[in-house]
């Protein structure tokens, strides 16, 4: 069968000879081809969310229509559904209102799209993981992050708000995310999210069950405790870690190297009353590193062995880890754009549309690793912003047109990969940190009534 890159499509189904597909038959799966159908069943039978009778919109393309409110965010659910043609034809009434819209989604809940992001985002990676190892490590990075959801009295109530010491609470709910993100692809491997007053260190908990074997996760300095960094280092498994030390880290030099260094750390008490398996200390490697800005800095990692994992390179590894910083860029402004506010009302929708937009979102980030892997270039080296608007018209454009002139569409965009390059200066780049201005009271003042005169 013969495969066109880097889109990966069956060309047999879209030969001239092929008739056009009407509403009726038309599959959804074909704006997100590297998605497996048996996934997508799988995850409706799992939830029991399967339609059972026939709907204008079923099951399986509700999961659709919420994959695709992340791309399409300037239109509303009816111009989504109207825009790709989800809507199975009907004779009597052949539009379907925002209100039922919402029915469906309510009826579908946010399982379906939770196992279907799993169950995507394992393969995705491991496909695009080979060839991609450090020293025979896959390399993923772990950091936080929030999301501003809309601002109903449901969601202020169950995920809360920033509050500044000044007493100014902002101005919308926030949604607290953690994730495990290739570096390689910025593929988003897992993912968990819920209240804004959650802390980091615990969503981080259900993380770290999730890591793949034979790996390299990176950790900003936040992460820095036995309690989330030892339970990777299961015997067997080889899941190890890297991340600074904080400038009040206390051990015991157990090595005389000056650079690098093996040390003894004590685990606190508050992390051995929380798990009893925990030992009371532990050891780490130490490796003195100086930054791009001239400053020394602390890093610490399980990759003991200084021969196999040189100093120099766990160094060069940990200089990645913003990538996933950028990932999160791509999702909050590439991505949502200025409609950076979740449009959902309550808690469980905005859960749903939350695994709908990490699903878009690794959807694009795997035709960029096609794309890259056909160019023969790395896959952050391509622009995620132009990457978005091809596939943005080439979907608008498989949902309202003949397959027949599909591969012509497809070669055309290929010869363009160019365009999705960029330029060598994104390479061994460096953001700095700043403090970001914290929100003002408004000025206020009292309306006398001579002012009402």
């Amino acid at each position: 069968m013969l495969i066109i890159t880097p889109f990966c499509l069956n060309l047999h189904l879209f030969m001239p000879s092929h008739r056009v597909r009407s509403p009726e038959d038309f599959d959804p799966a074909i704006l997100a081809r590297g998605i497996n159908p048996n996934w997508l069943n799988d995850a409706l039978t799992a939830t029991g969310t399967a339609s059972v009778r026939r709907r204008k919109m079923p099951a399986e393309r509700v999961v659709w229509l919420v994959i695709a409110m992340a791309l399409f965010r300037r239109q509303s659910m009816p111009e989504v559904v109207a825009h790709l043609n989800l809507i199975l034809p009907d004779e009597i009434n052949p539009d379907i209102s925002a209100s039922s819209l919402t029915q469906a989604r309510q009826r579908l809940g946010e399982e379906p799209l939770a196992l279907l992001f799993g169950l995507c985002a394992a393969a995705w990676d491991e496909r695009h993981q080979r060839g991609q190892s450090w020293r025979g490590l896959s390399r993923y990075a772990v950091d936080g992050t929030t999301l501003r959801a809309a601002d109903s009295p449901e969601n202020r109530a169950h995920f809360g708000a920033q509050s500044y010491a000044s007493g100014v609470v902002s101005s919308y709910p926030q949604v607290r995310a953690v994730t495990l993100t290739a570096l390689a692809t910025h593929l988003v491997r897992e993912a968990v999210f819920g209240e804004y007053g959650k802390n980091e260190m615990r969503y981080a908990h259900d993380i770290i069950e999730q890591i793949p074997d034979n790996s390299l996760t990176l950790f900003d300095k936040g992460f820095l405790s036995a309690e989330i960094l030892l339970p990777l280092q299961q015997l067997g498994r080889q899941r190890h870690w890297l991340i600074p030390a904080k400038s009040n880290t206390q051990w015991e030099r157990l090595s005389n190297d000056p650079h690098d260094y093996r040390v003894r750390m004590k685990v606190s008490p508050q992390a051995r009353a929380k798990r009893a398996d925990l030992p009371e200390y532990w050891e780490a490697r130490a490796i003195e590193a100086i930054t791009r800005q001239g400053q020394k800095r602390i890093l610490l990692t399980s990759l003991l062995e200084a021969e196999k994992y040189p100093a120099s390179e766990i160094a060069a590894q940990y200089s990645e880890r913003w990538r996933i910083e950028t990932s999160y860029r791509e999702i909050k402004q590439a991505m949502l754009g200025d409609e950076i506010t979740l449009r959902s009302g309550t808690p469980e929708r905005v859960r749903q549309e939350i695994w709908g937009a990490l699903i878009a979102y690794n959807l694009v980030r795997l035709e960029m690793a096609e794309i890259a892997k056909e160019a023969g270039a790395a896959a952050t080296d391509l622009s995620f912003k132009m990457a978005l608007r091809y596939l943005l018209c080439e979907w608008s454009w498989l949902a309202l047109n003949s397959p027949g002139t599909l591969p012509k569409k497809l070669l055309n965009q290929r010869n363009r990969v160019g365009d999705l390059l960029l330029a060598g200066r994104r390479r061994g780049r460096e953001c700095p940190r700043v403090v970001k201005a914290q929100p003002k009271r408004y000025p206020t003042r009292k309306i006398l009534k001579t002012d009402l005169k």
